[in-house]
């Protein structure tokens, strides 16, 4: 099931998985590209787990609509409270040092059921993209499908481990 409110738009799965087992995929970028449901997310470049509000980590990325094809997104954890919620923003290395993230974040949220069952919530939030990076890309940039996909991807990945 997903929903699209305003700017924000969500899905929700129940995986027969402890919240604990959940998050600590999610805190595993190395997790990422077999979790992601669009298909754009390749490796992460960065492996170490996530493990702080502020740490910074890289993903090697592809879509055939980007400029280069291949490219880079920087992420931001800006939400780490385990095992309740995990999300970043993300951005991209200007090439002179700084990071400039787009005012989009990723977040999960997991509700223990019990004790070997959590509902997962995935939440793609563009509300803070400003105007003009608007003009560009259109938001979300992909079906919210891919939001149910990449729960999917996830519990599939969880129950295998």
């Amino acid at each position: 099931m997903h929903t699209v409110d305003q700017e924000i738009v969500s899905a929700t799965l129940t995986v027969a998985v402890p919240a604990a087992k959940v998050f600590a995929v999610l805190a595993d970028p190395t997790a990422h590209s077999a979790i992601d449901g669009t298909g754009w997310v390749q490796e992460a470049v960065n492996q170490a787990p996530l493990t702080e509000v502020g740490q910074i980590f890289r993903m090697a990325m592809y879509h055939a609509k980007h400029p280069d094809g291949d490219y880079q997104v920087v992420n931001k954890v800006q939400v780490l409270d385990p095992p309740r919620a995990i999300g970043w923003l993300t951005g991209y290395d200007k090439g002179d040092g700084h990071l400039e993230f787009g005012g989009w974040i990723w977040r999960y949220d997991l509700a223990p059921l019990g004790p070997s069952e959590t509902e997962v919530t995935l939440t793609y939030d563009w509300s803070a993209v400003p105007q003009f990076r608007r003009e560009f890309i259109q938001f979300p940039p992909f079906g919210p499908e891919h939001l149910t996909n990449s729960l999917h991807h996830l519990a599939e990945l969880v129950a295998g481990r």
